[in-house]
């Protein structure tokens, strides 16, 4: 009884702990979601001028002319870059992989506004999904018919087929290799 009694002891405490780590990383999240307003609104520190120094760096807008412009475009893209991002290591749905389109569409405008040889902003975006979207696109629809002929053949609910699907890794680490 003993043995028994220090079993339920560590279980708990483990339990306990993972807990503790899950609230930790949930307040975490809460943080940076609560704080978008104030990112967002990042862009306003900066000076209305060609070149943008800081004790950091020195920034050259080259062909926008003004710094707080893209800066201005940068945060509209970053954020909800970020957000996609919380949206798609915390999803566990069986459709999350959906996500990696706008993740890697914001991605590439990102890259490209930043990429200042170029005159054309958001050009060639497309061309650069394409790929990606022939993967994602027929993945996903294969995985909804999968559950869907689950369905059909047998006494299941959705809500049991999408715990069947969802995908329960360790940690952060573990989520990112996953998909690699």
């Amino acid at each position: 009884m003993d043995k028994q009694q220090h079993k339920l002891k560590r279980k708990n405490l483990r339990s306990q702990e993972a807990y503790k780590a899950s609230f930790k990383k949930g307040a975490l999240l809460a943080i940076i979601i609560a704080s978008v307003p104030f990112l967002f609104s990042l862009h306003e520190s900066i000076p209305s001028k060609k070149i943008w120094s800081t004790f950091l760096f020195t920034y050259d807008s080259k062909v926008w002319e003004d710094a707080n412009l893209v800066m201005w475009i940068f945060t509209g893209k970053a954020i909800p870059l970020l957000l996609l991002l919380i949206w798609f290591f915390t999803c566990r749905h069986w459709w999350h992989h959906a996500l990696i389109v706008p993740i890697i569409m914001y991605t590439y405008q990102i890259f490209d506004l930043f990429n200042e040889d170029q005159g054309y902003f958001d050009e060639y975006q497309i061309v650069v999904l394409l790929p990606i979207m022939a993967f994602v696109v027929p993945s996903i629809y294969l995985i909804r018919a999968k559950a869907f002929n689950k369905i059909n053949n047998a006494d299941k609910t959705l809500e049991e087929l999408e715990e069947e699907f969802m995908i329960k890794p360790k940690g952060v680490w573990s989520k990112v290799k996953q998909y690699f």
